[in-house]
Order: C-alpha cells, then sequence, then structure tokens
C-alpha cells in the first residue's frame, strides 16, 4: 500500500476531526474558535478522549458557547454537565479553569481568539500564547493547533509529536511537510487527528493495514 494510499485509508476510517465529534463547526469566527479551545482544554486533562468530547457537548448544549455565555454560566450547572458526561474527575478543577479561560479571553482579546491569532507572528508564538491560558499547557495548546490548521491556513502543516508518533506507526512520512503532500490541503487536519488516534490505540494500525 502506498503512503497516498494509506492516508486515504486512515481518513476514511478515523478521519473525523475531535471538533467535529464535539458538534463544533470550525470557521474563523470568534464562537467556534472559543469552543475549540473550550474541548483544548478538556482534551488535555488524564481523561479519555471519549468522555472529554462528550463533556464538550454537554458544557455547549448548556449554553458555553461563547466566553461570555461560559462567564455567565453557573458553576454548579458547569459541574452538572461533566457529571453528565461522566467527566467526574476533574469537575471542580476544569469548572474554576473554564471561568478562568472565559475572562482572560474577554479580558486581553475582547472574547475574539482572532486577536490572538493577529498578535503572534508564527507558530511558535501561537503556542506560547496559547499556553498563558491556564490549563492549556504544551498538549492542550498542540491540540488547538491541529485543529485550527484548517482555518487558519498560516499555521499548516501542524504535526506535532503525537501526530508524528501515530504517522511512524503507520509507516508515514513524519515531516509535516511530506505528511501534508498526501492529502488536499482541506483534508490535513482530519489526516493528523486519525494520526492521533494511531498513536494513542493500536488496533487503529492494524485496522488499517489490515
Amino acid at each position: 500500500m502506498s503512503h497516498r494510499d494509506t492516508a486515504r485509508a486512515l481518513i476514511e476510517q478515523h478521519g473525523t476531526t475531535y471538533a467535529e465529534d464535539a458538534g463544533i463547526r470550525l470557521d474563523d469566527k470568534p464562537a467556534a474558535l472559543w469552543q475549540l479551545l473550550v474541548l483544548s482544554l478538556l482534551l488535555s486533562a488524564r481523561i479519555s478522549s471519549d468522555i472529554a468530547v462528550a463533556a464538550a457537548r454537554e458544557l455547549f448544549d448548556a449554553g458555553c458557547t461563547t466566553p461570555e455565555r461560559t462567564r455567565d454560566t453557573q458553576r454548579r450547572s458547569l459541574i452538572a454537565a461533566f457529571g453528565r458526561s461522566g467527566y467526574r474527575r476533574y469537575d471542580e478543577r476544569t469548572s474554576t479553569q473554564l471561568h478562568g479561560l472565559a475572562d482572560k479571553v474577554l479580558d486581553d482579546f475582547s472574547g475574539d481568539l482572532r486577536r490572538l491569532h493577529e498578535d503572534c507572528d508564527d507558530v511558535p508564538a501561537l503556542e506560547e500564547a496559547l499556553q498563558e491560558f491556564t490549563g492549556i499547557g504544551p498538549a492542550g495548546a498542540a491540540i488547538f493547533l491541529r485543529e485550527v490548521q484548517g482555518v487558519w491556513p498560516d499555521v499548516t502543516p501542524y504535526v506535532d509529536g503525537l501526530a508524528a508518533k501515530g504517522a511512524d506507526r503507520l509507516g508515514l512520512p513524519t515531516v509535516p511537510e511530506s505528511l501534508a503532500d498526501l492529502v488536499p490541503a482541506k483534508d490535513l487536519p482530519r489526516l493528523v487527528a486519525a494520526c492521533v488516534r494511531a498513536a494513542r490505540d493500536r488496533t487503529v494500525v492494524d485496522g488499517v493495514r489490515g
């Protein structure tokens, strides 16, 4: 199987982005970017990605679709949303972090993460800026940038260490530019998301190769 064939099979079987899983219609607009930041916070905790995605859906259903609405959502409502999704181990801490996240996005960027993008000259600057949010470390910043490259073209190709590990398991190139060459630009976030799944679950590799 050629690299292109492997990439195509990988996308077909596992190429749903985490934003899509969480019901986020990702575009370069304030609400969608905020929702991606929330998802990145949840996914970076030591908890399964399925539970993190379910928690994001519950939070959005509870009204946390913008920083303003999240800031105005009472703590007990956030904890209840976490409980419904099974995201219980970190519910109280993450509730505090969500309110802090909303405050910072509102105070520093007037609720619009496009301003953060404009303030950063390159990808390392974006990684650093994202990590200034409480609860967003290197893993959270990588999650955000892997997904947002679909709407922030200057971030492309973004392939972090976890995605590269999955690509390597599949016998695909780990150099970002070489991996990106295997698919149309619009499909790169899907390919990278699938590579992350391959890094986390060897059955993904077996299924694609089998």
